[in-house]
């Protein structure tokens, strides 16, 4: 599942703790910045069962977790996402190499 919202200072150990009241929590994850090392704000619960799962998103969508309102849905596989930056596209800027046929 992915969670949103989360506060700096929410740990993996607190997030797990946390879902813990939803079901068995087989992993728990906040994604922290390469460069600054610090929570980017949001991270990844991994449930034992769908249905652990489901009561999870239902049961602590929108509670408060160190301070914060918490977002809690499904997580979508990372090709089903809509890119709204993509690093390898790049624009054709029509340059010296666009004088095809002169």
């Amino acid at each position: 599942m992915f969670v949103g919202g989360l506060a700096w200072a929410t740990t993996d150990d607190s997030l797990q703790q946390f879902f813990a009241q939803a079901g068995n929590v087989v992993s728990a994850k906040v994604i922290m910045d390469r460069m600054t090392g610090k929570s980017r704000g949001f991270g990844f619960v991994e449930m034992a069962s769908d249905a652990e799962a489901k009561e999870a998103v239902a049961k602590l969508n929108g509670q408060v977790l160190d301070g914060r309102n918490i977002v809690v849905n499904e997580a979508r596989p990372q090709t089903d996402r809509n890119p709204s930056f993509d690093r390898n596209s790049r624009p054709d800027r029509g340059g010296r190499d666009d004088r095809r046929g002169r």
